[in-house]
Formats: C-alpha cells, structure tokens, sequence
C-alpha cells in the first residue's frame, strides 16, 4: 500500500533540495532517516520532517509498522518564485529570485510491494500457452 504525504512551499530552492533526495531514494525508512540526521546539508530537515510525516501517516492511517516501509518515490519541484530587488551602482536595481519548493513523497510497504510482482508473472504464463495455439492454428 503506497502512503504519500507532501510539503508545499519549502523556502529552499528545488536544486538543492534534490541533492539530498537523490541519496535516500529507493532506501528503507531507517536508513534514510539515519542518513538525514547526520547530512550536513539545510535541506536534510525539511526533508526529514516530511519523511516522519509520511511514516506517521502509514501508522495512523493504515496500522503499518515503519520498519516494512521503503521510500518508493520521492520529487522536488519547483513553486512560485518570490522576486525582490537589491541596489546595483549607477542607480541600477538587480533581480533577485527567491524560490521555494514543493516536495512529495511515497512510501510503499516491503511486504506489499512483493504481491503485484507475483501476479503479474501468473499472467505471463497463462499468456504464453494462449499464443501458442494461435501459432499452431495459424500454421495449419
């Protein structure tokens, strides 16, 4: 069972933040958590708070103990960008673009994550004698 949670305008830019998504993707929930901790990295926080939600949420909501879940999915993209203005020489202004960032993330269950596996390799082989008596009457 896949549960998701979200973090909407993060005052981080997306940049950023995705160097330290990219390193716990695909990881279970302690490892990833253990890895926020000690990243020297701002990001690392929002991040893992998010991460704790999406664990709270599957042990609320759908009764799974955090130890089965793995981090299946986990974006950074961009949201509204704040624009402001600072004093340049010769009475010139320069932009300066604030950003912000929206993240999401999936868990998925270990255990939950085996079954659609199975089911489709049922189909596969139930597939596979259909095709052969299409062959044989074909040839005929």
């Amino acid at each position: 069972m896949e549960i998701k949670a979200y973090a909407r305008y993060v005052r981080m830019s997306p940049r950023k933040v995705r160097l330290v998504i990219d390193a716990i993707r695909g990881k279970s929930v302690s490892v990833a958590r253990a890895q926020l901790v000690f990243m020297k990295k701002a990001a690392a926080e929002p991040v893992l708070k998010l991460l704790n939600s999406a664990v709270a949420n599957a042990q609320h909501n759908n009764q799974i103990a955090a130890d089965t879940l793995y981090v299946k999915v986990i974006t950074a993209d961009g949201g509204p960008v704040l624009k402001r203005f600072t004093p340049r020489a010769f009475g010139r202004a320069t932009p300066i673009r604030k950003r912000t960032t929206h993240l999401s993330i999936v868990l998925e269950d270990r255990a939950g994550a085996a079954k659609p596996e199975k089911k489709s390799a049922a189909k596969k082989k139930a597939a596979k004698p259909a095709a052969a008596a299409k062959k044989k009457t074909n040839a005929s």
